[in-house]
C-alpha cells in the first residue's frame, strides 16, 4: 500500500509544476545585471523549458521557475523561482543558496522588452536593477 502510494506521489509530482512559458514570453533569453559599481555581475539565463542557469561572482546555480504567461493589472510578473542546485559558493551579495529554497518575485518589463527590474511586491519601492537583456547569444 505504500509502494502504491509512494508511486502515485512520484506520478504526481511532476503534473504539480506549473507548465513551461510560450515560446514568446519575455522573460527567456539571457539576461545580466551589473552592480552599480561594476564590482560584479549576475547573468540569467531563463530557459523556454522552465529552467534557469544563473552565475554571480563565484556562485553557478539552477533552478526552476514559474511564471504566468500574462502580467497582473498592475503589469507585474509573478516569477516563483525553486533552487534546484550549485556549487555552493557565494554569490555578489556573500550570500550562498539553500538547497530546496524558493524565492518569490515581481518583474516588471521596460515597454523595450530590453530591461526589466525584480521587486519585492508589485511596487517600485523594494527592486533591484536594471537587468539587461544580452542580444545574440543562444540560451
Amino acid at each position: 500500500m505504500l509502494t502504491a502510494l509512494a508511486l502515485s506521489l512520484a506520478v504526481l509530482a511532476p503534473a504539480a509544476q506549473a507548465a513551461p512559458p510560450p515560446a514568446t514570453h519575455p522573460i527567456l533569453g539571457i539576461w545580466k545585471l551589473t552592480l552599480p559599481d561594476g564590482s560584479c555581475s549576475e547573468t540569467y539565463r531563463f530557459r523556454g523549458d522552465g529552467t534557469t542557469l544563473v552565475t554571480s561572482a563565484d556562485e553557478v546555480s539552477e533552478s526552476r521557475f514559474d511564471i504566468p504567461a500574462k502580467p497582473s493589472a498592475r503589469g507585474f510578473y509573478k516569477l516563483v523561482d525553486h533552487y534546484v542546485k550549485g556549487n555552493g559558493k557565494e554569490d555578489c551579495s556573500g550570500a550562498v543558496m539553500k538547497p530546496n529554497a524558493s524565492v518569490t518575485h515581481f518583474v516588471h518589463f521596460h515597454p523595450s522588452g530590453t530591461l526589466f527590474v525584480m521587486c519585492a511586491a508589485e511596487s517600485f519601492e523594494a527592486c533591484i536593477g536594471p537587468f539587461r537583456r544580452v542580444a545574440g547569444q543562444g540560451i
